[in-house]
C-alpha cells in the first residue's frame, strides 16, 4: 500500500487526508450518539419520582443538567414550571433546539467529505490522463503511459472507498439523529403532561 501511495504522487495525498478526518468523525460521532449517553433509560421515570416527593432543588437540577442532552432539556423544564406550562414549553424547546444542534455537530463536515471524495478521486484521474497524453508527446514511454494509467485507477478507487463509506455512515448518524431528537420530545412532552395534569385537572374542576 505504501508503495502505491508513493507511485501515486501527490494528488492520492487530499484523499489520504480526507479519509483520516472521515474516519476520526466516524469514531468520535459513533460514540457521542449512543442512545445511553443521549436519552439515558429511566431517567424521565427519576426525574418525575423526585418531582412528586418534592426533592427537586438546584443541586439536582445541575446535575440533572450535566447528566445529557435530555437531562438538559428535562432540567429546562423544571427550572421553569412555577411560571407556568407556555413558560416550561418555550424553555424546554429551547433547550431541544440547542441539544440538536450539538448532536448534529460535524455532520456536515462528514457529509461534505463523501461527496467530494468523488471529485477528488476525479482529480487524480485527471492527472493521470495527463501525464498518459504527456507521455504520447514525448514518444508513448512505456514506463510514464503505465503509471499515468495507474494513477488514473488508482485515484478513481481511492476516491470510491472514501466516499461509500463517509456517505453511509452520514445517513446512518443523520438517521439516529432524527430518532433520539423524536425521543426526547416525548419524554420532555411527558413530562410536561405530568407536571401540569393535576394543574389543569383542578382548573377544570372548578369550572
Amino acid at each position: 500500500m505504501l508503495s502505491i501511495v508513493q507511485s501515486l504522487g501527490w494528488p492520492v495525498w487530499p484523499l489520504i487526508i480526507a479519509s483520516v478526518v472521515a474516519l476520526a468523525l466516524i469514531i468520535e460521532r459513533g460514540v457521542a450518539l449512543r442512545a445511553s449517553r443521549i436519552t439515558p433509560a429511566k431517567l424521565l421515570d427519576d426525574v418525575l419520582g423526585l418531582h412528586a416527593r418534592g426533592a427537586v432543588n438546584g443541586e439536582v437540577l445541575g446535575k440533572l443538567e450535566r447528566s445529557s442532552p435530555l437531562g438538559r432539556i428535562l432540567a429546562a423544564g423544571l427550572r421553569n414550571a412555577e411560571a407556568g406550562r407556555e413558560a416550561a414549553l418555550q424553555a424546554v424547546v429551547a433547550a431541544g433546539n440547542q441539544a440538536t444542534h450539538e448532536l448534529s455537530r460535524y455532520m456536515t463536515l462528514l457529509g461534505s467529505i463523501g461527496s467530494i471524495a468523488p471529485l477528488l478521486g476525479l482529480f487524480g484521474t485527471v492527472i493521470g490522463m495527463i501525464e498518459i497524453f504527456a507521455a504520447q508527446q514525448i514518444g508513448s514511454s512505456p514506463q510514464q503511459l503505465a503509471h499515468g494509467i495507474s494513477v488514473a485507477l488508482y485515484s478513481t478507487a481511492f476516491g470510491i472507498i472514501v466516499a461509500v463509506p463517509s456517505t453511509l455512515a452520514y445517513r446512518q448518524y443523520r438517521s439516529r439523529i432524527d430518532d433520539l431528537i423524536v425521543e426526547m420530545e416525548d419524554q420532555a412532552q411527558r413530562m410536561i403532561e405530568t407536571l401540569f395534569a393535576p394543574k389543569r385537572a383542578a382548573r377544570e374542576a372548578t369550572t
